[in-house]
């Protein structure tokens, strides 16, 4: 099966009151545990690939990877460009085979970031392609995306709806209180529901994205630094709020720090009991089984997106 856009899959996730899954994808065993979970769970998938996953791991190799899961699993994938900061880098992944890309003008002024994101609309739509923009900023760190507490503002669902009118793009990423990496808030998580009902409203069956929606599963954060972490304090979305989410027009959920953290907690839990072993695949395999059971976990009780095909 060849790469999908999310078109068809955000519309059934809409008219089901489920999200899809978008996982960050570094290297081999990373995809590798996410498609197995997505099989086995008979679920739609995003893989998604940051700028910064593009300089580690190179552009062709992330994309053969991608063509070696379609062959593998026969699942609906599609593969998105996520936080691309500027035109140049979305052009790239249109012409080097993405079926989706993301322009993040946020940090931009709002007219400038309509003329940005119109640009990229214009040329992916012309290739194909269906693009994700985004309005409010997180708080929060990934990759080279860094915005402090201060700086984070929510999405105003009034601008929401006259960008989307004025720049065409097919989904949009909102910001109503989740934020990227393993944050310390100050107080207890909490989503604005009702800031994203109203969003919904007015904008009837429109796909609402949200970023930085890592739970931040205590059992990890523990496991990291029991064995030489420092994830003291990190918090993330709780669950029962990204379902809900869900059943709001959500539908499409990013993961990325807990990939990680279940990755480098099996990694740093196998070096620390096996401090013989130098054998990659000995520690790798259980890190990408860790990655398996983390993907099915989300998208069973988070994503609730299980046998969506």
């Amino acid at each position: 099966m060849p790469l999908v856009t999310s078109t068809a899959m955000f519309k059934k996730a809409y008219e089901g009151q489920y999200a899809v899954g978008a996982f960050n994808v570094n290297n081999m065993e990373i995809i590798q545990g996410i498609v197995d979970a997505a099989k086995e769970e008979q679920a739609p998938l995003i893989l998604q690939v940051s700028a910064g996953a593009r300089k580690y791991a190179k552009h062709i190799y992330l994309i053969k990877l991608v063509e070696a899961a379609l062959a593998d699993s026969d699942l609906p994938i599609c593969l998105h460009l996520d936080h691309g900061e500027d035109f140049e880098i979305c052009k790239s992944c249109v012409d080097g085979g993405f079926s989706s890309v993301m322009i993040d003008g946020s940090k931009h002024s709002f007219e400038e970031n309509i003329a940005l994101t119109k640009k990229v609309v214009e040329y992916a739509h012309a290739h194909g392609v269906v693009v994700e923009a985004e309005l409010g900023r997180l708080a929060g760190v990934e990759d080279s995306i860094k915005v402090s507490g201060k700086d984070a503002s929510y999405t105003d669902p009034d601008q929401a709806v006259e960008f989307v009118e004025r720049t065409g793009c097919d989904s949009l990423a909102i910001a109503i209180g989740t934020s990227h990496g393993a944050y310390k808030f100050k107080g207890e998580p909490t989503l604005d529901f009702e800031r994203l009902e109203i969003i919904t409203k007015r904008l009837p069956g429109y796909p609402l994205v949200l970023h930085g929606a890592s739970t931040v599963l205590p059992e990890f954060v523990a496991k990291c630094n029991e064995f030489g972490g420092d994830l003291k304090g990190a918090q993330g979305v709780p669950e029962h709020m990204l379902l809900q989410a869900g059943k709001q027009g959500v539908c499409k959920i990013n993961i990325d720090t807990d990939l990680r953290l279940a990755m480098t907690a099996s990694i740093r839990e196998h070096l620390q009991t096996h401090p013989a072993d130098f054998d990659p695949r000995q520690y790798l395999k259980p890190a990408r089984e860790a990655i398996k059971n983390m993907v099915q976990h989300k998208i069973k009780n988070v994503l609730n997106c299980s046998n969506r095909l």
